[in-house]
């Protein structure tokens, strides 16, 4: 094509004659207006890149509903992408809470567990549920590797001593129950 003033006019002559044309086109394929201008800007910009390849005169119309046409398939292409994505998702979501312990369940791990402070809790779930080493916490946390093993020795300890004072709890409401019941 000629020069850049002469390539600027020829694309806003086939803009402002097909704008309209072509968003009518658009608009009756999709299903809400953020959609429709994104794709009638992705057809203009085509345009404009493949300027050399636009017909001339009214051949433009029907060369740029197709370049509108195969826009909007790759936007359903890519939520249609999307929503696979998200219901696998979900399914393996679904899947893993499945297998994981109800957090309604009333045991005395559970239960010590939630009593820690947040920073142990997250330490010995990033070791025990997503299976990483004191390397991978390090990166994770932003500390260094000795600090995370120091830090996860810490956490057992506590976690430790949270289920034995568990455990004494419940061996102090079964005794005097049962001592109660024998008179």
């Amino acid at each position: 094509m000629g020069p850049p003033d002469t390539r600027r006019h020829r694309f806003e002559e086939i803009y402002g004659k097909y704008h309209d044309a072509v968003l009518a086109y658009i608009v009756r394929r999709t299903d809400n207006g953020h959609d429709a201008a994104d794709v009638l800007a992705e057809t203009f910009l085509v345009a404009w890149r493949r300027l050399d390849e636009v017909p001339a005169g009214e051949r433009a119309r029907p060369w740029l509903f197709g370049v509108a046409r195969r826009t909007l398939a790759n936007l359903h292409r890519g939520a249609r992408r999307r929503t696979a994505l998200s219901e696998r998702l979900r399914a393996e979501l679904a899947h893993a809470h499945r297998h994981a312990a109800p957090a309604t369940e009333p045991s005395a791990v559970a239960a010590a567990f939630r009593r820690l402070p947040e920073q142990d809790r997250e330490l010995l779930a990033l070791a025990g549920w997503e299976g990483l080493d004191f390397g991978e916490i390090a990166v994770v946390l932003g500390c260094s590797r000795n600090a995370v093993r120091i830090r996860m020795l810490r956490a057992r300890r506590r976690f430790a001593r949270e289920l034995n004072t568990h455990e004494d709890l419940i061996e102090e409401r079964v005794a005097p129950a049962s001592e109660g019941g024998v008179a």
